[in-house]
């Protein structure tokens, strides 16, 4: 919190803000550098050496209050009560484009259906869906999401659920079937999908 008040601070100025000794100070910020909270830099203050100074790693950022889901959240309803739900639907479909787009361009090099997946569950990973997948023995592969960043968006409007899928149908092909099992919004644990190709689904 000091860090995130005051900025910058180095373990002498740190620890006297505390009460504490700057080698107390400097044993915790290394525990929490170690953690990839902080980072140290050098700045040339006065004469003589330069002095190590502390500062929040953007890490750290998901360590303070965030009300941008319940902003979210209130937007859409905005949007849906003052606008219509037709306007809503509007707005997710622009976003389903986009992301479609976005989602060909990273998965179009891969040649067969697994390394569409893996492409796919790559770059729901960088999108923070914690994304992983496995292949099953009948063949199929199951994509699996432990973490869902736009939750309170999806609760509010299954919308974007919808088109998400949508979207997996659209990227991995014609010829592939995708079949939602595990829904967070629906109370589930994480979100799983079966992804199959058509002719062993028909087998």
């Amino acid at each position: 919190m000091a860090l995130k008040m005051h900025g910058a601070l180095s373990a002498a100025a740190l620890g006297k803000s505390l009460g504490t000794t700057s080698e107390a100070a400097r044993q915790q910020l290394q525990r929490l550098a170690d953690d990839g909270l902080v980072e140290a830099h050098s700045a040339a203050i006065g004469v003589g050496r330069p002095t190590q100074l502390w500062s929040l790693a953007s890490a750290a950022q998901a360590r303070f209050p965030d009300t941008h889901a319940a902003l979210t959240v209130q937007l859409l309803d905005i949007v849906r009560d003052h606008l219509g739900q037709d306007v809503l639907d509007t707005i997710i479909a622009a976003r389903e484009t986009d992301t479609r787009s976005a989602y060909e361009v990273a998965v179009g090099s891969a040649t067969d259906l697994k390394s569409r997946v893996a492409a796919l569950a790559d770059l729901r990973s960088q999108e923070g869906y914690m994304a992983a997948w496995t292949e099953q023995p009948d063949g199929s592969m199951l994509l699996v999401e432990n973490h869902c960043p736009i939750c309170a968006a999806a609760t509010a409007c299954q919308g974007f659920c919808r088109a998400e899928l949508e979207v997996f149908r659209s990227v991995l092909g014609p010829e592939v079937e995708v079949e939602r099992q595990e829904h967070i919004v629906s109370g589930g644990r994480r979100c799983t999908y079966s992804i199959r190709s058509i002719d062993n689904a028909a087998r």
